[in-house]
C-alpha cells in the first residue's frame, strides 16, 4: 500500500447523494480479486452511454459528455467531492480499488457508509468527513473556478483551499499512522516477520508432528 504524502490535488465534484457501491463499480466487473484494472469501469453506468461488459475496450465505448469524469476540466483529478452516505450498498472492496486505480487518493463527503469507509483506509484512500455547510462551500468553489485544487495534509489533518482557508478534519490515530506509513493489515503483520518465524521454528522443534 502506498504511503499517504501531502497532496495538492485537483477536485472532482460528484453532486449526488447516496452513491452506492454498484454505481462505483457495477456487479459485472467483480470477477477479479486483483486490485488493479478497475479504474476504467469506475462509475461505468454513468460514464458511458452503452452497457459495459468485462473485457471490452473502453476506449471504443461512447462517453457520456455530461458526466463529470468525462469533462476536460476534471481530467487528472485526485480528490473526489461527494454528498452524504457515499459508498452505501454492498460491502464490495472493489469500490475503493476502482477509485484508487482511477487515481483518486481522497474522498470528501458529509457522511460515508461504514463498511466502505473502513475499506478505504485498508486500501490507501483517505475518506474525509466534513460538515454539510463546508461541503456546500467546496462545491460552490469548485464550480466557480476551473482547476480548483485542495492541499491535503494528513499529518496535521487539514484541507487548505487556494485562498488559504483551512478546514481541519478528524481521523482515527491508528488509521492515520497506517496511511502515513503505507501499511495495510498484511504490512502490519509482516512487521513481526522475525518473531513469527522464530515462533514457527520453536514449535517445529517442540512439536514436530504438527509440521510433518
Amino acid at each position: 500500500m502506498r504511503a499517504f504524502t501531502p497532496l495538492n490535488g485537483l477536485v472532482v465534484p460528484l453532486d449526488r447523494a447516496n452513491v452506492d457501491t454498484d454505481a462505483l463499480i457495477p456487479k459485472q466487473f467483480l470477477k477479479s480479486i486483483h486490485r488493479a484494472g478497475f479504474g476504467p469501469n469506475l462509475f461505468d453506468a454513468w460514464r458511458y452511454l452503452d452497457e459495459g461488459q468485462p473485457g471490452q475496450d473502453n476506449r471504443l465505448r461512447p462517453l457520456n459528455p455530461e458526466f463529470v469524469l468525462n469533462q476536460p476540466r476534471y481530467q487528472g483529478g485526485q480528490i473526489l467531492l461527494a454528498r452524504e452516505n457515499f459508498g452505501c450498498g454492498s460491502s464490495r472492496e472493489h469500490a475503493p480499488w476502482a477509485l484508487d486505480d482511477y487515481g483518486f487518493r481522497v474522498i470528501i463527503a458529509s457522511s460515508f457508509a461504514d463498511i466502505f469507509f473502513n475499506n478505504c483506509f485498508k486500501n490507501g484512500l483517505l475518506p474525509i468527513v466534513q460538515k454539510e455547510e463546508i461541503v456546500d462551500f467546496l462545491f460552490k468553489e469548485v464550480e466557480a473556478a476551473e482547476g480548483y485544487r485542495l492541499q491535503v495534509d494528513l499529518s496535521v489533518q487539514t484541507l487548505t483551499t487556494p485562498t488559504g482557508k483551512i478546514f481541519e478534519f478528524a481521523v482515527d490515530g491508528f488509521r492515520k499512522e497506517c496511511l502515513l506509513r503505507g501499511l495495510d493489515e498484511i504490512g502490519l503483520t509482516l512487521q513481526h516477520a522475525d518473531e513469527i518465524r522464530a515462533y514457527e521454528e520453536r514449535r517445529a522443534k517442540q512439536e514436530p508432528w504438527i509440521f510433518a
